[in-house]
C-alpha cells in the first residue's frame, strides 16, 4: 500500500500540462515503487510514458537519467524535478 502526500493544486497542474505537453515521467526509482506512485498523481493519464530505472544508464555508481535517449530534441526539453 502507498500514501501520497501531494502538493497544493499538484492536480491541477499535472492535468493542464497534460493537455499542452508531451509529459513523460522518468526516474531512476524501480517501476515496482514509482509505478504505485505515478498511478496515484496521474488520474488524467498526463504522463504519455513513465520511465523507471532500468531506462536509466548506470555511470559511476549512480543511475543517470540520459534524456538523448528519449530520442526528442533536447532543446525543447523541460525537466521538473524535486
Amino acid at each position: 500500500q502507498v500514501y501520497v502526500l501531494k502538493r497544493p493544486h499538484v492536480d491541477e497542474f499535472l492535468q493542464r500540462m497534460g493537455e499542452l505537453f508531451e509529459c513523460v515521467l522518468f526516474t531512476a526509482s524501480l517501476a515496482k515503487y514509482a509505478d504505485p506512485v505515478a498511478d496515484l498523481l496521474d488520474k488524467w493519464g498526463a504522463f504519455r510514458a513513465r520511465l523507471f530505472r532500468e531506462s536509466c544508464v548506470f555511470h559511476r555508481g549512480n543511475y543517470v537519467k540520459d534524456l538523448s535517449r528519449l530520442g526528442r530534441d533536447l532543446r525543447r526539453i523541460i525537466i521538473v524535478d524535486n
